[in-house]
């Protein structure tokens, strides 16, 4: 491949290797070159242009990334069409993804212009969702590099195994102490990790803690048609003779393996009984965070034997920290949309770069900056609307009288703007996934431009913070996922989360907007009257 700056008439028909601006002229990197791009070229001045062009032995970008997705594809996977030298692959089941990692280091280290990557093996995914991408780094690569890619590929290297198993037998033992409640969270929580598979919960038994009532409850979801029995006990599993292993055995079972290299989730019991697998799950199991018994339970679902060499081969990458961007399964059915986003007013802070007033006290066409804020807010789709207030509580409070807001009082409000943060969060619903962060002091936030973020917000796809920006420039209001609010509730001093933005960048959203409203704030005399100029002149 040729490579190099020519001139505007000598690039027709090469490739523009980088994007072109010069006055009304944009030509987009990637683009062919033709007669129309040479005049638009020639017109705004432009005496080079770097091209690439492919040579004798070439095979350009999009056609060697398509004939290598298409030929490493296997069953459940469907290929893009490709472009800008990327093909990407997508599930066409939900079910498990199956990777041949040793084959694809073998692809990735034939050339350097052929990259192949891929989602995590063993990764639950849904229909539609990308879990792979070949791409072509340069505008072209070598023949030869890429027969030697098709030649690798004699047998799939993904493929996507669907679920299989879709009845689930439960049983949970019984001890003094252990309330009803926690029981019915228990199969609640299971329940949302199996619906993604198609899975349910066909039988369920509850039983003393003690061997013989186990033993013969296990029969009994097995003879009702479960295809998976878990048993969740009372009392973690301690030892082989443990009451859940005992039980097992005593219903012609077998115990594969006891113990598994991820944290949490050490405790885990793997069996089988009557040829149907049995587990007996760890403690965490009970929660929705992920932990070791989501690893084995996909696999199972999806048909797969998991063996004390898959179980002890889970070490690394076994400990699994709190990742916020990490998907987890609702303790609770989401609504029709999944978005249920409450707003989050700070409204505490002492003004200090007013020079005494109080600026969310300040009137604009006659309603108070802190007031215009609510009112919007309420007019959103944003619900529940919560207030903090710190300095001038009553004053603050009297002018937000008569609105269907939550005011929550922030005693530390002097030390600065975290501890408002972490007051106004504590405060959100439990039922509730996120919470857009509004200043008081920003009045040209409108109400349809919070619901346009709210609308951004989709942890299912991975938009767990929404950030709105003008030319690149972030600004506010931002919407963050509540599985952020630990580490918000842990900021300390007069700061915000900006920085946290910067260190999360796959979870970030960003909304472009024309409407400088998210950058002003009212923060000095001089910025209040020319909002109050621009506002009250419409």
């Amino acid at each position: 491949m040729k490579f190099g700056p020519v001139s505007p008439r000598e690039a027709q028909g090469a490739t523009a290797v980088h994007t072109i601006r010069q006055g009304a002229l944009v030509l987009k990197k990637g683009t062919l070159i033709g007669p129309a791009e040479v005049a638009a070229l020639e017109a705004a001045g432009i005496s080079q242009i770097v091209v690439a062009r492919l040579e004798p032995g070439d095979v350009s970008e999009d056609q060697a990334a398509a004939e290598i997705a298409k030929a490493v594809a296997g069953e459940g996977v469907r290929v893009d069409r490709a472009f800008t030298g990327r093909c990407n692959l997508f599930a066409d089941d939900a079910g498990l993804l199956i990777v041949d990692k040793d084959a694809i280091d073998e692809l990735n280290r034939i050339d350097e212009a052929i990259t192949f990557a891929t989602l995590q093996a063993f990764k639950p995914v849904v229909v539609g969702e990308m879990i792979a991408t070949v791409k072509i780094i340069p505008f072209a690569v070598a023949e030869t590099a890429r027969q030697a890619a098709l030649a690798m590929a004699t047998k799939p290297f993904v493929r996507v195994t669907p679920y299989k198993i879709k009845k689930i037998g439960v049983v949970s033992t019984l001890l003094p102490g252990l309330a009803s409640k926690v029981v019915e969270k228990t199969l609640r929580v299971l329940q949302d990790r199996l619906t993604p598979a198609g899975a349910s919960i066909v039988a369920e038994r509850r039983v003393p803690h003690e061997q013989g009532a186990l033993a013969k409850a296990i029969d009994e979801v097995l003879n009702d048609g479960a295809e998976l029995v878990i048993v969740f006990g009372a009392s973690a599993i301690a030892d082989r003779r443990d009451v859940i292993p005992a039980a097992v055995e005593a219903v012609g079972g077998r115990i594969e393996h006891f113990g598994m290299p991820v944290d949490p989730g050490n405790l885990m019991l793997i069996g089988t009984a009557r040829g149907q697998p049995v587990l007996g799950a760890p403690g965490c199991a009970r929660s929705p965070k992920e932990n070791g018994f989501d690893w084995v339970l996909m696999r199972l679902l999806a048909g797969l034997p998991v063996s004390r060499a898959d179980v002890t081969g889970m070490g690394v990458g076994g400990l699994l920290m709190e990742i916020v961007t990490r998907p987890q399964p609702r303790t609770e059915p989401p609504k029709q949309d999944g978005r249920r986003v409450a707003a989050v007013i700070l409204a505490a802070g002492r003004s200090t770069r007013m020079g005494g007033p109080n600026k969310l006290l300040a009137e604009i066409g006659g309603r108070p900056l802190v007031r215009i804020a609510a009112e919007e807010a309420l007019a959103s789709r944003a619900r529940p609307v919560i207030v903090v207030s710190g300095h001038q509580r009553e004053l603050v409070e009297a002018a937000l009288k008569g609105l269907k807001v939550e005011i929550v009082h922030n005693p530390d409000f002097a030390a600065g703007l975290s501890t408002s943060l972490k007051t106004g969060l504590a405060a959100v619903p439990a039922g509730i996934d996120g919470a857009i962060v509004l200043l008081g002091d920003m009045p040209q936030v409108r109400s349809a431009l919070i619901d346009q973020l709210v609308a951004a917000f989709d942890p299912e796809r991975g938009a767990l913070v929404v950030v709105p920006t003008i030319d690149g420039k972030r600004g506010n209001p931002v919407v963050w996922s509540r599985r952020f609010f630990p580490e918000l509730a842990a900021l300390e001093g007069d700061v915000g989360a900006r920085h946290m933005i910067g260190r999360y960048p796959e979870a970030v959203a960003e909304v472009p907007l024309t409407d400088q409203a998210v950058l002003i704030d009212v923060d000095t005399p001089e910025a209040l009257i020319a909002v109050r100029d621009e506002i009250e002149r419409g």
